[in-house]
């Protein structure tokens, strides 16, 4: 399948064909069951797959604006090739009630819960266990992992294009807090905690206080949080001016038994595979 699309989005053919379409739905259908995915880790390393983002790319391409029925209700319209996913009882995921969507291929693995209004685009993985709070969004391709909670309100940046990018990626056992934005390929190590309001990007600076060093930038170009970091929001002086502050994260602390019991969530309300 790898050298089939990338053949496919290679020739970039003017029109595609029944075979072409068969292609990309068993494309999809790899992403929704979570066969491939856009990234991913080997020892320790993660790594762009690219061909999976042409497959979704072939999607934009090739599909045609139509008018989509939403529960005998108002219509969307969108690509043919790219509606929302459907789910049933057996996939073990808790989705309440009041305007959430997933795109179709993605991967949400069983245990997941989503809290209205939340969107999960294409081609993202959420892995078991994890909590995506209201107004959070999980953007195209990113990456989430098991027992992650993203409160409401979190952006968690995604990227189609330039195809080599990488997206955000979201380790296991992580605390994303509420309005919080990842963005720009920043990988977030396991059980790292961002403290509410904590906007990183791959152009801020990340402040290692109990180091007292600023992070280097990754083999990938942007940052990486390290494991159990603990990230506030906070500010440096201007180089040139130190009568003026620019916005600049500050890892305060690492990962202690007070933190995790400062973000120690309710299994009760977690709970979906019991």
């Amino acid at each position: 399948m790898k050298e089939a699309i990338t053949n496919l989005f290679n020739s970039n053919p003017a029109i595609y064909n029944s075979e072409d379409r068969s292609l990309y739905e068993q494309f999809i259908n790899q992403l929704n069951t979570g066969s491939i995915r856009a990234c991913d880790c080997h020892n320790g390393e993660w790594e762009v797959n690219q061909w999976i983002k042409m497959g979704i790319l072939i999607g934009f391409r090739m599909g045609k604006l139509v008018q989509i029925p939403w529960s005998n209700s108002k219509p969307f319209y969108d690509k043919d090739t790219i509606q929302e996913k459907q789910f049933n009882l057996s996939d073990k995921i808790r989705i309440v009630p009041g305007g959430s969507s997933a795109r179709n291929g993605c991967y949400l693995a069983p245990g997941v819960t989503i809290m209205p209004p939340a969107f999960i685009n294409i081609g993202a993985w959420v892995d078991e266990g994890t909590m995506v709070d209201s107004h959070a969004l999980v953007g195209s391709c990113a990456q989430i992992g098991k027992r992650v909670h993203l409160s409401a309100g979190a952006m968690i940046g995604g990227v189609l294009e330039p195809i080599g990018s990488r997206p955000v990626i979201i380790e296991d056992d992580v605390f994303v807090g509420g309005n919080t934005g990842i963005y720009e390929g920043i990988i977030v190590k396991s059980k790292a905690v961002l403290a509410s309001g904590t906007i990183v990007t791959s152009s801020t600076p990340i402040y290692d206080s109990v180091n007292n060093c600023f992070l280097d930038k990754d083999s990938g170009g942007s940052f990486t949080i390290p494991e159990g970091a603990v990230v506030v929001p906070g500010s440096r002086s201007m180089k040139h001016n130190a009568s003026f502050h620019v916005y600049c994260p500050i890892i305060i602390k690492y990962r202690d038994s007070k933190t995790d019991e400062a973000v120690k969530l309710e299994q009760d309300l977690r709970s979906v595979l019991d």
